[in-house]
């Protein structure tokens, strides 16, 4: 059996509106399976119990059953360890709604259920182009072998990745209708922020057949959706909403919106131009129910929207010039500079580093580096220790941001509070996971890597947020990068530099540098596309702070020799002065090949970092 068309899905939805069926996941576990299951794996070791619920919405009269294959991908089935079976459980997903329809096959369609991959897309997240579009077709394959009449793409936050997604699908199968649809909250946008009359002229103009909502919210906030996605598109609209949104009764997560309710809003949506309507999280053969007999009441009327042609959509600034974002900006390329690191305090009380970052300014230091949670260790906010420093200081910060604690929506919103106070230097980096710090089982975020968080600060400088909004105006961050020239694999650290350079970095702090031919390496591989680059200069104390440095932090590496001299000196003070020459060594050769160079003073020793840039800066 091959896929209705799309000649003739398009002629289905112009005769008379269709009703899909509703949730899935809340029927099967109203019948008892656990949520730590795989849901999906259930076409395989359960096929009576998926085709219960599918015979439950056939018996309220749909006209679509959607397979049970939401997140029957590569990335969500290989915690269950069904990687290795996509196709089968796709394919068996479709084979099991098609046997629930048996000789009903003439009015009743079967739409492929295909969800998110379950984690961000590079340079967001570390899944590439290629793999996504790999996952997404081996989903499309499947459920094509089992003879579904269209998919769904549905319940998307990222338009990117539903772009890839429906591209994926277009190179499977040519001729299956797509129907793309997204999910929006309280404020009608989607999670990453797209306006539904974005969302509409993006997607119009890719090679789909139906455009809708689902999920997310309850009837009336995705009705106002519906309405916005009408009037920018000429496409077919999908609206699949939850019951309401979830409460916590007596232990158990209830959806509140009762069934006439629903039936209620299918009549709004009909009016408003929805050409193909049901349920997602919550909705029950009741409430899908209620909505066919409105639907068959009221047949095909449907309310005609002109599609309004938007005098502009989100367009990119002008990026500020690099010369009038900072002090830094403007000095780098025109002088050495130097800084110098201070981490933030680990009490609430920043009076005695604000002391010391005084008397550092006193011996002519005019940046600060300031670390964000070094090694995962909890300390005072460095953004707002960075605020501290200079307002009370007056020394321009160059603040460290990870991605280690926050979400998409906690990095954009920590980004527009720093630009509102004054920050302008951003160090972008990834981040310690916490195993390495005071809090081994603290919950990691890194919804994005250090390449991401760089694309989402390039965007800000062209005054888009991550999903394309305009925020007005073009911010003026001035985007750093770490770079480690010693790297064990220093091809792929090369890379991973060119990566960030084209996702919009401006210059780059090195890993502390002892040798001056790894830094000469370096800069050779990057000669074509140049940044400035200040070296980390790192002083030593002891023998044991040499062998620490090398054998247990990450990305560190002191040489044999260095180690020898510190492990030969007699005292306490031998050793430290051995550390002091050696990085006033590495600190004269980094004069004459970089940019600049950051100091990081041993234990908030910030006498030795002085020691080190006096009489060579």
């Amino acid at each position: 059996m091959t896929s209705l068309g799309r000649d003739a899905f398009s002629k289905r939805l112009s005769s008379a509106p269709l009703v899909c069926d509703g949730a899935m996941g809340t029927l099967l576990y109203g019948k008892g399976v656990m949520v730590h299951r795989c849901f999906d794996e259930l076409n395989l070791s359960n096929r009576e119990l998926v085709l219960s619920v599918h015979r439950d919405y056939l018996a309220v009269g749909v006209d679509v059953l959607e397979t049970n294959t939401y997140g029957a991908n590569r990335f969500k089935l290989e915690p269950h360890g069904f990687k290795d079976r996509v196709r089968e459980i796709n394919e068996a997903g479709a084979a099991v709604a098609r046997g629930a329809i048996g000789a009903m096959d003439g009015p009743v369609l079967v739409a492929g259920s295909i969800g998110p991959l379950g984690k961000p897309i590079a340079p967001i997240g570390t899944i590439s182009e290629e793999e996504a579009l790999a996952s997404f077709g081996e989903q499309c394959e499947g459920l094509v072998a089992g003879a579904v009449d269209f998919v769904i793409l549905e319940t998307f936050s990222d338009l990117r990745e539903l772009s890839l997604g429906i591209r994926a699908l277009r190179e499977v199968a040519p001729d299956l209708p797509i129907v793309a649809q997204m999910t929006y909250g309280d404020d009608g946008s989607t999670p990453l922020g797209a306006k539904p009359e974005h969302v509409a002229r993006k997607l119009s103009a890719l090679d789909i057949d139906a455009i809708g909502a689902n999920c997310s919210v309850g009837p009336e906030l995705m009705l106002r959706v519906v309405e916005r996605l009408a009037t920018a598109t000429n496409l077919p609209i999908s609206v699949l909403p939850n019951a309401g949104l979830p409460e916590l009764v007596e232990g158990r997560v209830i959806y509140l919106s009762s069934p006439e309710y629903m039936a209620h809003y299918a009549k709004r949506f009909l009016k408003a131009g929805a050409a193909m309507l049901g349920g997602c999280c919550g909705t029950t053969p009741d409430h899908i129910g209620a909505m066919v007999g409105v639907v068959r009441a009221l047949g095909p009327a449907r309310t005609q929207i002109e599609v309004a042609t938007p005098a502009q959509d989100y367009i990119e600034r002008e990026p500020v010039p690099r010369e009038k974002k900072s002090r830094l900006a403007r000095a780098l390329g025109r002088k050495f500079v130097v800084s110098v690191e201070m981490d933030p305090p680990k009490g609430a009380d920043p009076g005695l580093f604000l002391e010391k970052a005084q008397w550092l300014k006193e011996n002519e230091v005019d940046y600060i580096n300031v670390g964000d949670g070094p090694r995962a260790s909890a300390r005072m906010s460095a953004l707002s220790f960075a605020v501290l420093l200079e307002q009370r200081v007056g020394l321009e910060t160059i603040l460290h941001y990870q991605c280690r604690d926050r979400n998409l929506i906690g990095i954009q919103s920590d980004l527009l509070g720093a630009q509102s106070l004054g920050l302008r230097n951003i160090l972008a980096v990834t981040g310690d996971p916490p195993k390495l710090g005071d809090y081994p089982y603290a919950t990691a975020v890194f919804d994005v890597d250090s390449v991401g968080l760089t694309k989402i600060l390039g965007r800000l400088n062209r005054g888009l947020d991550l999903s394309g909004n305009p925020l007005g105006l073009a911010l003026p961050f001035h985007i750093g990068v770490g770079v480690n020239p010693g790297a064990t694999d220093f091809d792929e650290e090369i890379q991973r530099f060119q990566d960030k350079v084209e996702a919009g970095a401006e210059y780059c702090l090195t890993q502390p540098v002892y040798e001056a031919r790894y830094l000469e390496r370096f800069l050779e591989a990057i000669e074509s596309y140049r940044i400035p680059v200040l070296v980390g200069i790192l002083p030593l104390v002891s023998s044991r702070n040499a062998e620490f440095l090398h054998n247990e932090v990450p990305g560190m590496a002191v040489p044999q020799e260095i180690r020898d001299r510190l492990r030969s000196a007699l005292t306490k003070e031998a050793a430290q002065q051995v550390g002091v020459d050696v990085a006033r060594d590495a600190l004269r050769a980094a004069r004459d090949l970089a940019d600049g160079a950051y100091v990081l003073p041993p234990f908030n020793r910030f006498e030795l970092a002085v020691q080190v840039i006096a009489d060579i800066i």
